[in-house]
């Protein structure tokens, strides 16, 4: 495979409302009023499933086979975790409640118990956002952890919230959440997120979904699940570090970063627009958000124009942007697939 590959909308239900959003950029009617997000470019599936989540391209094919199937030419390199790895899972997630708390465990403990070089790691770029709308990133406090266990058995949202650190957020703006910290989302926000390639979350807070406590614990328990929990605060320069508002001015012609720094070695997040420079080869997922243009590389030209998203593979090599059209463009870390034979960046 040389050429980018199509992939239709692969939309998620989930345990929350929302979608609407997404349905609109992508272009179709959403099935149900819980939806909320989509997989681009997905290997993986969803955490106790072995397809939903899996991204299909426009002749039908599972994308996760055509990367077995060819490595070589989708990547480029060798190692991951498995034939199917791409170092990176991008969503379309459009909150239309606010997300649970919740936590994603780190990659020594996905190791030890989850049989996973991945943890996971994840960031958000955010499209659109109401008025006064916030994400909820660490704890503002250090917290108790026997007090934290009695007050997620009692599902006391509002203990818990009180003690996260609210940012009001804008188009434009990125986050990074490090694994092991608790965040939550407004309902509200619709996001581009970029995470680690797995589905590991430990839910503090469930009632306020469909969800239950037995599914809240990765089939782990709790009591085996709390340690991936951070009770430490998150000061505010540690948060500020968590924060890139370079998406806040508009794209232009070089492929620009729109997430913290610290996000490099796990995944990165870039937009462009209009006739740009080129970037260099290696897997990528392309959100095509407004306009029309095209992909172009000496293996070819793709047409491309709104709401369509196209896994580009390494074998497409160095290749720009022209036309009228605005990107975003979600690729593996820097140093993967090299990166993942440590634990988590320090």
């Amino acid at each position: 495979m040389n050429t980018p590959v199509l992939l239709p909308p692969n939309p998620v239900q989930h345990f929350y409302l929302g979608g609407d959003r997404i349905a609109a950029l992508r272009g179709i009617v959403p099935e149900t009023d819980r939806q909320p997000e989509e997989w681009l470019g997905s290997t993986v599936s969803r955490f106790g499933s072995d397809d939903i989540g899996l991204a299909v391209t426009d002749r039908g094919a599972f994308l996760r086979d055509l990367v077995t199937a060819d490595r070589a030419s989708w990547v480029g390199a060798r190692g991951g975790r498995n034939a199917a790895d791409l170092g990176i899972l991008v969503k379309l997630l459009d909150a239309r409640q606010r997300l649970p708390v919740h936590v994603h465990p780190d990659r020594g403990f996905a190791r030890a118990h989850l049989d996973c070089p991945y943890g996971k790691t994840e960031a958000w770029y955010v499209l659109e956002t109401e008025d006064d709308c916030a994400v909820y990133v660490g704890w503002n406090e250090d917290v108790d952890r026997d007090e934290l266990d009695r007050r997620r058995d009692a599902q006391d949202s509002e203990w818990m919230l009180s003690r996260m650190n609210r940012v009001v957020v804008r188009p434009g703006m990125g986050v990074l959440v490090p694994a092991g910290t608790v965040h939550a989302i407004d309902g509200g926000i619709f996001v581009a997120e970029v995470q680690e390639p797995t589905d590991f979350s430990i839910l503090l807070e469930w009632s306020v979904t469909t969800s239950t406590r037995e599914e809240s614990h990765l089939d782990l328990g709790f009591e085996a699940v709390m340690p991936a929990v951070s009770t430490r605060k998150l000061d505010a320069d540690a948060l500020d570090a968590l924060i890139s508002a370079a998406g806040t001015t508009p794209a232009g012609p070089a492929f620009r970063s729109l997430l913290p720094d610290a996000a490099d070695p796990y995944f990165r997040l870039f937009d462009a627009a209009g006739d740009t420079v080129a970037r260099d080869a290696g897997f990528a997922v392309v959100l095509v958000r407004e306009g029309a243009g095209a992909l172009v590389s000496d293996a070819g030209t793709v047409d491309v124009e709104r709401g369509q998203v196209y896994a580009v593979p390494h074998a497409f090599g160095a290749w720009r942007l022209t036309g009228g059209a605005e990107i975003l463009v979600g690729a593996p870390g820097s140093g993967w697939p090299g990166t993942l034979k440590g634990g988590d960046v320090q």
